[in-house]
């Protein structure tokens, strides 16, 4: 867990690891995957599930404290709280 944050009148934010779980949308009969972010605050608990559709569409839907938010608050917090990688970016060399 990282260091406790305040967002959206929400105190002691921490954000577990994100982690990767199975999802079925109405849309379809497949199983796929998604983003389960967990987050502890000082007023409960929940989680921000994060759907990318394509690389250019995600959908958040949230769970617990987060459960009925909108759309672009659930991103915001989702990007906020989001885990960060200490390590570099993969990058392929231009050849040729």
């Amino acid at each position: 867990m990282e260091p406790a944050r305040e967002l959206f009148g929400l105190t002691g934010l921490r954000a577990g690891t994100r982690e990767r779980v199975p999802i079925r949308t109405r849309g379809s009969g497949a199983t796929t995957s998604a983003w389960r972010l967990e987050i502890v605050a000082d007023q409960g608990t929940g989680a921000i599930v994060l759907v990318e559709v394509s690389p250019q569409e995600s959908h958040c839907r949230g769970e617990g404290l987060f459960f009925g938010w909108p759309p672009e608050r659930l991103a915001a917090v989702h990007d906020a709280l989001r885990p960060r990688s200490d390590e570099p970016g993969f990058d392929l060399p231009q050849l040729g």
